[in-house]
């Protein structure tokens, strides 16, 4: 078991960590503000789907394999770049953005089935995003492999559960931040609606500050 006073330290290592602008923050701004709350929390559970999967390799070892073979590492590290560059593009290239207030006014007479198909969709493809942007982040993982074992104490109990514990931790915070940039970027997509100029820069700012992070992770 851990003690509480590494738990509290372990806790504000992880705020800053998610206070630190990166691409999921990016990602979960720029879906909440163009496709609306929902889609935004959507986006946060491929997140949490991903850091779960990174913890979980962690405690399995798989970070020491990448840090051990430089050309696995390279090989995630450029993918997830080059998704990260594209998903800025498709942003930049996007149309102004119609809100779900917008949508609701338009008309449709197909059948129920497929509109209520055609607003998962959305859902969908913003959980894959969120998924694939984390995922294909070696840094995240190796991130997870470097925090986690410096708060574990081999005499505080068995490794395994002290693991466990710190990985819910990390995903019930991360889920926290997440949810609070989801409804606070949603919360603004109404005044976002009436000014078409700072709809523009919002699009182009998301869009530069992924394709940074691109360059970043290819680079480094």
């Amino acid at each position: 078991m851990i003690s509480a006073h590494l738990l509290a330290v372990y806790i504000a290592a992880l705020f800053v960590v998610y206070a630190v602008p990166g691409p999921d923050m990016a990602l979960i701004l720029q879906t909440s503000i163009g496709r609306g709350m929902r889609t935004g929390f959507a986006a946060a559970g491929g997140l949490g789907v991903a850091r779960a999967t990174h913890v979980t390799l962690s405690a399995c070892g798989v970070a020491a394999l990448l840090r051990n073979a430089p050309w696995l590492y390279d090989v995630v590290r450029y993918g997830g770049a080059v998704y990260l560059a594209w998903v800025g593009i498709q942003i930049f290239r996007s149309p102004v953005f119609a809100l779900p207030e917008a949508a609701d006014k338009v008309t449709d007479n197909r059948p129920a089935l497929n509109a209520a198909d055609r607003e998962s969709q959305p859902l969908r493809a913003a959980f894959v995003k969120g998924l694939l942007t984390n995922l294909l982040n070696p840094k995240a993982l190796l991130f997870c492999s470097v925090l986690l074992p410096q708060f574990v104490r081999p005499e505080a109990g068995p490794v395994a559960v002290q693991m466990v514990e710190l990985g819910v931790v990390l995903l019930i915070i991360g889920a926290c931040f997440d949810a609070m940039y989801a409804i606070g970027a949603a919360r603004i997509a109404g005044w976002m609606r009436a000014h078409p100029l700072a709809q523009t820069l919002q699009r182009w700012t998301f869009s530069a500050a992924l394709i940074g992070f691109a360059l970043r992770l290819s680079l480094d």
